[in-house]
């Protein structure tokens, strides 16, 4: 059974992922990428367009990880980052806001970007049906 996460990443990160094919977290850490299995779903939330850019606070991402084994390979800004294979689908970007409510990983409705602090972190199913059905265009 796969299991389903979510990636803390900037909307841009997202992108180059997306373009490459391979998922990253967490400005390249090994340790972050080695976790996942194939078969396991990411949901890409971006706090912000990039590292001093914007706020988007939106679910931006959905990707089926794909690769056996993390490797090393150039990122962005041309530094190295630890990557897992990954296939993405196309998504119509999802505010979180409005979801609040009912994600049950945020605890805290009050300070709900606390839950966000992370760079990866598992969710349940019933939260990854809500936040994959809407960005996969299917609620």
């Amino acid at each position: 059974m796969p299991a389903h996460y979510v990636g803390v990443v900037h909307s841009a990160h997202v992108e180059r992922g997306k373009a490459a094919g391979f998922v990253a977290f967490s400005h390249g850490r090994e340790a972050v990428v080695r976790s996942l299995n194939p078969g396991d779903r990411v949901i890409f939330y971006a706090p912000k367009t990039d590292f001093d850019g914007d706020p988007v606070q939106e679910f931006v991402g959905h990707a089926t990880v794909t690769g056996d084994a993390a490797y090393l390979t150039e990122y962005m800004g041309g530094f190295e980052a630890w990557v897992r294979n990954a296939t993405f689908d196309e998504v119509i970007p999802v505010p979180v806001r409005p979801l609040i409510p009912q994600l049950t990983f945020i605890r805290d409705k009050a300070h709900w970007g606390m839950a966000f602090r992370q760079c990866k972190f598992r969710i349940g199913e019933s939260d990854y049906a809500l936040i994959a059905g809407r960005l996969l265009g299917r609620t």
